[in-house]
C-alpha cells in the first residue's frame, strides 16, 4: 500500500505532531506499507525521521502552514501529485489554525478525496460535544459558545463525509452516532507510543520529581501543582522537585513566563521548555509521578499513555476523558477534585509517601500501555482501509453487473 498521512510532524510545534511521528514510525515498519507519504506542515529544520524502515520508502512533503488560507489548495496539490492508495488525516478541530476560516477549510479535505474515490480515514482526536469551550481556551462568552457549537456541528457533518471517522474513546462514538445518525464511525484507541522493556520502577537518587507534561495555559494550569507541592513539603520530610515539561499553548503565549515570575521564590522548580522526542524517555524515566493539572479535557490523553509506557504512577482530576480512559483501557492512579489544591496535595501524598503503592500503580499502567501498542493501532487502520477498498470494489462490480 502507498499510504499518505496528513499530519503535523516534529520538529513542528503544531498540535498532534508527536502522535503523527509515532503513527508514521509504526506504519513505516509495517510490511504492508511500501511507501509512506507524509503531508506535513512547514518547519525550518528537517523533519525528524530517525526510525528504521528498511522496506518502506518515506517521502516528506512540506505542504501547509498553521493559519494559512492556502492549506486546502496546497495539501490537495501534494496529495494529487503523490497518488496514494489511501489517506489518513490525523486531526482535531484546530489542527490547521486557530482562526476560524483556515481551521474550517482544512477540514473539507477528507470529503474532497472521498469524492475522488481514494479510501479516506479521519482520526479525530476530539469532538466539540465533550469540550468545555471556556476552560479549553476557546471563549468564555456564552453567545460565542453557541456559535462555536453550531459551527462545530456543521464541520462535524463535513468530516463525517470521509469513508470512516475513527474516534479514540467509546463515548465519542456513541455521541456522534446518536447526534448525527452516522454509520461510518468506529473506535480505534489512542494507543501507546512506545512499549519499552518493563522498568524496575526504582527512582534515581535525589529529589523525587513530580512532573507534568504538555502545552499549558488554557485548561492545563500549573499553579495548582506548584501550590500543592508546597503544601506537601510542609506536611512531609520528602525532598521534592517540580518539573514542568513543555511549552505554552498557542492560545496563551507567555503563560509559563508569567508563572516563572510569580513562583520564582519556590525551590526545586524546573521548567524544561520544549522536550525533543529523544529526551521524552529521560523526562518520564526520572519522574516519580506524572500529574495532570487539568480543569477540562479535549480528547484522549497521549501523556497518560506515555506515562503508562514508562511505568509511572499518575495523579489525575476526576473528570471527562481521563476518567473514561481509566475505565476503558485499564489505567489507574490517584484522583483529585479539579481545581482543589488540598485534594491534589493529598493525592500526591498517597504516592510519594508509599513506595510500594507507587510501584503498583506504575506496574498496572505499564500493563495497560502494553495491551495497546502503536503497532497494533496502525494495523487496525490498515484493516479498516481494506474494508473500505472492499466496499468500493463491491460497489463498482455491482454497478457493472
Amino acid at each position: 500500500m502507498k499510504l499518505a498521512i496528513v499530519t503535523a510532524f516534529p520538529p513542528s510545534k503544531v498540535t498532534l505532531n508527536e502522535y503523527g511521528y509515532h503513527l508514521a514510525k509504526h506504519f513505516a515498519q509495517n510490511s504492508e506499507i511500501e511507501e509512506l507519504i507524509l503531508i506535513t506542515d512547514y518547519t525550518q529544520e528537517k523533519k525528524q525521521i530517525d526510525f528504521e524502515a528498511p522496506n518502506c520508502k518515506i517521502t516528506v512533503k512540506d505542504s501547509w502552514s498553521f493559519n494559512s488560507y492556502k492549506n486546502i489548495f496546497s495539501i490537495y496539490k501534494s496529495l494529487k501529485t503523490s497518488k496514494p492508495d489511501a489517506i489518513l488525516f490525523n486531526l482535531q478541530f484546530m489542527k490547521f489554525g486557530d482562526k476560524k476560516i483556515p481551521a474550517a477549510l482544512g477540514l473539507f479535505l477528507p470529503l474532497i478525496f472521498r469524492i475522488k474515490k481514494i479510501p479516506t480515514i479521519v482520526l479525530l482526536h476530539n469532538i466539540l460535544e465533550t469540550v468545555d469551550l471556556g476552560n479549553a481556551g476557546f471563549t468564555e462568552n456564552k453567545i460565542l459558545q453557541r456559535v462555536f457549537n453550531t459551527i462545530g456541528s456543521i464541520l462535524t457533518r463535513v468530516i463525517l463525509q470521509a469513508d470512516t471517522v475513527a474516534l479514540t474513546i467509546g463515548k465519542y462514538v456513541e455521541v456522534v452516532k446518536q447526534k448525527y445518525k452516522a454509520q461510518n464511525v468506529i473506535q480505534i484507541p489512542h494507543g501507546s507510543f512506545e512499549t519499552p522493556p518493563e522498568p524496575n520502577f526504582d527512582l534515581p537518587a535525589g529529589p523525587k520529581k513530580i512532573m507534568t507534561f504538555g502545552k499549558f495555559g488554557t485548561y492545563k494550569k500549573v499553579e495548582i501543582l506548584i501550590e500543592a507541592v508546597e503544601k506537601l513539603r510542609k506536611k512531609t520530610n520528602q525532598e521534592l522537585e517540580i518539573v514542568i515539561a513543555g511549552t505554552d499553548s498557542p492560545n496563551t503565549p507567555g503563560y509559563l513566563d508569567t508563572v516563572k515570575q510569580k513562583y520564582k521564590h519556590v525551590k526545586n522548580l524546573t521548567f524544561t521548555g520544549y522536550v525533543a522526542e529523544e529526551d521524552v524517555p529521560i523526562i518520564f524515566g526520572e519522574s516519580a509521578v506524572v500529574v495532570f493539572p487539568y480543569t477540562s479535557t479535549t480528547g484522549s490523553s497521549g501523556v497518560l499513555h506515555q506515562a503508562g509506557s514508562y511505568g509511572k504512577a499518575v495523579v489525575m482530576p476526576n473528570l471527562g476523558d481521563l476518567a473514561l480512559l481509566v475505565e476503558e483501557e485499564g489505567y489507574t492512579g490517584e484522583f483529585f477534585i479539579p481545581g482543589n489544591v488540598d485534594s491534589l496535595a493529598n493525592s500526591l501524598e498517597c504516592i510519594v509517601e508509599d513506595e510500594a503503592y507507587r510501584k503498583r500503580i506504575g506496574a498496572t499502567n505499564y500493563k495497560a500501555a502494553c495491551s495497546l501498542p502503536m503497532e497494533k493501532i496502525t494495523q487496525m487502520y490498515l484493516n479498516e482501509f481494506k474494508k473500505i477498498e472492499g466496499k468500493k470494489l463491491g460497489f463498482k462490480y455491482a454497478n457493472i453487473g
